[in-house]
């Protein structure tokens, strides 16, 4: 899929303040509510560009903050990688969406990315809130609000191809 749009970035360090902020009964530097966190610590941009290399980074390092996220509005994320039970779980009871962008292609991605500006927690560099404009994001739904997990059905699909070609052998 493409992605068009308004999407925010937040890395480890991003989702720990926003966490503390919610236990806090603080409010998040951004309405939560709808829309799609980016997992992404973007490297820094030359003059010419918008924003450097934009590659995903490990979404199950996030794993443990989504759920309250989900809870508070938030309709997806967007990384690489597993997802707990108990996020694919929060994904199901809030119809919300987990999506892959492709890891090494931080560099292509980086075209997709026609305006950014800090948000938040600037002091924490790459690793701040950014607000990203976005034209043809690409973007791959691997769980989806009923739960259906790519990772999970590949493998699947991958062991029973095999298991069939040993019993043909």
């Amino acid at each position: 899929m493409l992605i068009s749009g308004t999407i925010f970035t937040a890395r480890d360090a991003a989702h720990k303040r926003m966490f503390e902020a919610v236990e806090k009964g603080e409010d998040l530097p951004f309405d939560i509510k709808d829309q799609f966190i980016y997992y992404v610590g973007p490297t820094p941009a030359m003059p010419w560009m918008v924003i450097g290399s934009a590659g995903p980074t490990t979404s199950s390092r996030m794993d443990k903050y989504t759920p309250t996220l989900l809870d508070m509005g938030l309709k997806g994320m967007i990384g690489k990688g597993y997802r707990s039970e108990e996020v694919v779980a929060s994904i199901v009871k809030n119809k919300a969406v987990y999506l892959a962008a492709i890891g090494g292609t931080g560099a292509l991605i980086s075209r997709t990315i026609k305006e950014m500006e800090v948000v938040a927690y600037k002091e924490l560099g790459p690793e701040a809130i950014y607000k990203l404009t976005v034209e043809d994001f690409p973007a791959t739904v691997i769980i989806d609000s009923q739960g259906s997990d790519w990772y999970s059905i590949g493998k699947t699909i991958f062991n029973d191809t095999k298991n069939k070609e040993k019993t043909q052998s």
